[in-house]
């Protein structure tokens, strides 16, 4: 088993799944991996959420342990021996501390930017709001309201499927690709009631992914999250 590289809390998890082409996203996969379907649908998933209690290989870095994260991904299959590993690719992730791009980076050779963030969460009664903002050109955001009590996991649901991937992989090149592990408990979710997407994803992701400033989501749901704890990385070739 690897070593731990990294330590944290992610909390209050605002996801918007969009179905789009398989073709797409083809480009972007990395060596050895394919693409990983639910009920025939491809998707890609925007997601904002907050780092908590982070610590870098045991040692908490001063000014870097809670800082927010939106990031837009895709899900993917990778099969050694006999077993599938089910995992993520990353198209994009914002952060808003510029040590924490450089060492992603660098180590990973994630897609990881920096830009302006804040969030906010507000609790009643009866609700829950979550809301993620980043600025690039102008203030993007991405906010849920939900019922304030979280519910178990449905097992084979679509929300497991899409919070379910243990392993993040990396195209490294050609025929080169690095895996790393992700271990965390099964979430517990909010029942959503309403929520808004201002993002121009044109500006934000490129314009191969405009098209989705005009889409509705297929599904959007708030998690609780958990303690997560991210593993040093393996080549494949």
């Amino acid at each position: 088993m690897n070593r731990i590289f990294l330590e944290a809390e992610w909390r209050k998890l605002a996801m918007a799944n969009y179905s789009v082409p398989p073709s797409l996203l083809q480009k972007y996969l990395p060596y050895k991996t394919e693409l990983d379907l639910w009920n025939d649908t491809c998707y890609v998933s925007l997601v904002g959420f907050l780092f908590d209690n982070t610590r870098l290989k045991g040692f908490r870095i001063p000014f870097h342990t809670r800082f927010e994260e939106v990031n837009l991904r895709f899900y993917v299959r990778y099969k050694e021996g006999d077993t599938w590993k089910r995992g993520v690719v990353f198209l994009s992730e914002i952060v808003p501390k510029p040590a924490l791009a450089f060492v992603a980076n660098t180590i990973y050779n994630e897609r990881y930017t920096t830009c302006y963030m804040q969030h906010s969460w507000l609790a009643d009664e009866t609700s829950l709001t979550a809301e993620y903002k980043w600025k690039k050109s102008n203030w993007n955001s991405f906010k849920i309201t939900a019922g304030n009590t979280a519910f178990p996991l449905e097992e084979g649901s679509e929300t497991a499927f899409i919070t379910e991937h243990y392993w993040g992989y990396t195209k490294r090149g050609i025929n080169k690709s690095s895996e790393y592990g992700v271990e965390h408990p099964k979430w517990g979710i909010y029942k959503t009631m309403n929520h808004s997407i201002d993002v121009n994803f044109s500006d934000v992701y490129g314009p191969q992914f405009g098209f989705l400033s005009d889409e509705t989501p297929k599904s959007v749901f708030l998690a609780e999250g958990s303690e997560v704890i991210i593993r040093e990385g393996t080549l494949i070739r």
